[in-house]
């Protein structure tokens, strides 16, 4: 006979546990305390098993036989109810601890020996300012595109589209590393580019030289950190990367020589890179040494001289002093590449000097050698241009023949 609710309701407890049969295997276990628990007694293969239902009344009569149904089914299938409730169970709990925090922190430790540390130390920066506050917690397969997009949102909030730009970048190879290692199905991160602003550009904001002139005025103006400043100016008559410039050793200088030598564990390529130092380059470097000179890094964090200068300190100046959206510190690089090129110097010396690959890595290295000379040459004149451009405010197109 098949029982109803109203039998359920006013079962009363005895003193020892009984059963009350519903038909099909499924019954009503009322105990001694009073409560009241849905069992399913069935066999697999010559095997009596019981499947825990679920407790009365959150679990409703119907819902009982509904669950009941669903295991016959499962049986005849050959899926034993029991083994799938403790797969589920298992991979519900793994769901839990895959967050997308400790996917990341998994990826981001699978790429090590493939990074820089100022490159890796970044990244790491970004996760845990704007990520994992946010997401951080969240099982990275639960995770809407909708979620991802507020969290890069907040970020282009405060002006800095190009770094919102690179934090969808890594959150995307995160969900890549998650999918292909079975803790996800799918990436949201490339949907989020049109959503974003800025995304119509193909590269960074940089200045052209008409307007620098206006740019070194304001940059001269800035009453803030002499030390940051003093970066910017060396990243822009170096053409070096913001964190190859930011994670800069004092062991890498030499003042006799005046060359700059980054080893390829610093560089975004991994390759060893030789910078040669302007009369600019080294006057700036002699006044960071007077503040810094005692550290091993030449740019260190405010909070922990031990780290490098946070990576959003230079754009940070940029934008106080008005530029937000108009120039990044990797924009300068571009603006060096178009001057140079217009004032007609080799671009084999341009594209070594900027640490570009080269797809035959040795000529290379060949040419790493090779062009030392002239590119001191051409950064030499590159640095005086900015003098001139910032204390006279002319633009002058000196175009001449350059040594190939």
């Amino acid at each position: 006979m098949k029982l109803n609710a109203r039998q359920i309701d006013t079962a009363k407890p005895k003193e020892k546990a009984y059963k009350l049969a519903d038909g099909g295997g499924l019954y009503l276990l009322v105990k001694p305390n009073g409560g009241k628990y849905w069992r399913l007694k069935y066999r697999v293969a010559g095997k009596e098993k019981l499947l825990a239902l679920g407790v009365y009344p959150e679990v409703t009569l119907a819902d009982a036989r509904a669950k009941r149904e669903d295991a016959k089914r499962g049986i005849a299938g050959g899926i034993d109810p029991m083994e799938a409730k403790r797969e589920e169970k298992i991979a519900r709990e793994t769901q839990l601890n895959n967050t997308f925090k400790d996917i990341a922190l998994e990826w981001h430790s699978s790429k090590l020996k493939k990074w820089s540390a100022g490159y890796a130390s970044d990244i790491l920066e970004a996760f845990n300012k704007d990520v994992f506050p946010y997401i951080g917690k969240k099982p990275i397969a639960e995770i809407k595109p909708l979620e991802l997009l507020n969290v890069l949102r907040r970020i282009e909030g405060r002006g800095a589209t190009e770094k919102a730009k690179k934090v969808r970048q890594r959150c995307g190879e995160v969900f890549r590393y998650a999918i292909v290692t079975g803790r996800a199905e799918y990436n949201p991160a490339p949907d989020l580019t049109s959503a974003m602003q800025g995304h119509e550009s193909n590269h960074y904001p940089f200045l052209t030289a008409k307007e620098l002139p206006d740019f070194f005025k304001a940059l001269s103006s800035y009453s803030g950190s002499a030390l940051v400043v003093m970066a910017a100016r060396l990243l822009i008559i170096t053409g070096l990367r913001t964190g190859e410039l930011r994670g800069a050793l004092w062991d890498e200088i030499d003042f006799n020589k005046a060359i700059w030598e980054i080893p390829a564990s610093r560089m975004k390529m991994r390759r060893p890179h030789i910078v040669p130092l302007s009369e600019q380059a080294l006057s700036l470097i002699g006044k960071i040494r007077e503040i810094t000179g005692n550290y091993p890094l030449m740019f260190p964090g405010r909070n922990d001289p031990r780290k490098t200068m946070s990576e959003a300190s230079i754009n940070q100046v940029f934008k106080r002093i008005g530029y937000a959206g108009r120039v990044t510190g990797h924009g300068f690089r571009h603006t060096m590449s178009t001057i140079l090129h217009e004032q007609g110097y080799n671009t084999a010396w341009i594209e070594t000097q900027l640490a570009h690959v080269d797809k035959n890595s040795i000529r290379g290295t060949y040419n790493h050698a090779q062009y030392l000379d002239g590119r001191r040459e051409m950064l030499q004149w590159y640095a005086d241009y900015m003098d001139s451009l910032e204390h006279d405010g002319n633009v002058v197109h000196m175009v001449f023949e350059k040594h190939a």
